[in-house]
């Protein structure tokens, strides 16, 4: 792949990094990420692996536009209400960039579709909203063998993780199971800061660049939360856990079921 001379002027202050230059930005446009999401922490992290020019971007929600989004979903405007986000947030990253390439799936991510979407992907952002989805990603991307960014937001306080399967503690070795239905407060009841999505959701897109240069070290092995308030950072150690029930030395989860749906919290608002 050549560089033409509008990208090489569209992508020159990321040609200018030693770490990835105009090979590195030959990589990104041949990569592909898949959002899991087009939400709160879909819109961040999808508008600047577009601006990237990360040249597939899978985008798969099931939902449309509601008047609340608005104060943290970037990627969709007032003109947009009551439109599938997928189709808001295609034409918000096409706009943004047209090398991108954006595949639209309005749909829920289920067992009976998830590999077959995320094996065509090289990295995957989770933004999902509930537990249900986010354990039901982990797992298909363990059996796909795909590196995902798991993160969560909640009123003031967001955390994010990168897990590469079978290399790095998976979301099962730091929480193991779904809690139960309604044992923590929904988005919509705690409430969000608009502005921690965009952090949040750029430190994912930033971990999908780097997934697919190759380059610096991916947050593995290593929980990140952030506390808005506080304005304060903490990374806390994590490891493989031999009894994981998806990772472990006799994993019990063989294959990707769906879950009875339950609310989001910080580790699964979006």
């Amino acid at each position: 792949m050549n560089l033409s001379d509008e990208q090489i002027e569209r992508y020159s202050r990321h040609i200018l990094l030693p770490e990835l230059g105009s090979a590195g930005q030959e990589k990104l446009l041949a990569g592909r990420v898949l959002l899991i999401g087009a939400g709160g922490l879909g819109s961040p992290a999808g508008m600047y692996l577009a601006a990237a020019g990360v040249g597939t971007i899978g985008v798969i929600d099931s939902d449309v536009v509601d008047l609340s989004n608005l104060q943290r979903q970037i990627a969709h405007a007032t003109p947009d209400l009551n439109r599938p986000k997928v189709e808001s947030a295609a034409e918000t990253f096409k706009a943004m960039n047209p090398d991108v390439n954006v595949r639209t799936y309005h749909a829920r991510i289920m067992a009976d579709n998830a590999l077959d979407i995320i094996n065509d992907y090289d990295f995957v952002v989770d933004g999902a909203d509930n537990f249900p989805t986010k354990f039901l990603v982990a797992d298909a991307c363990h059996f796909a063998d795909v590196a995902y960014s798991h993160a969560g937001i909640l009123r003031f306080q967001g955390q994010t993780m990168t897990v590469v399967p079978n290399e790095s503690a998976c979301y099962r070795c730091v929480f193991n199971s779904p809690p139960p239905p309604n044992a923590v407060p929904s988005c919509s009841q705690a409430g969000v800061l608009g502005a921690l999505a965009g952090v949040v959701g750029c430190l994912q897109a930033t971990e999908a660049i780097k997934s697919i240069l190759g380059t610096g070290d991916l947050l593995t092995n290593r929980l990140l939360m952030y506390d808005a308030l506080k304005l304060n950072f903490r990374t806390v150690s994590i490891s493989r856990q031999s009894k994981c029930p998806l990772c472990g030395e006799n994993p019990i989860i063989t294959e990707v079921v769906d879950a009875e749906e339950a609310v989001c919290d910080l580790a699964a608002g979006r």
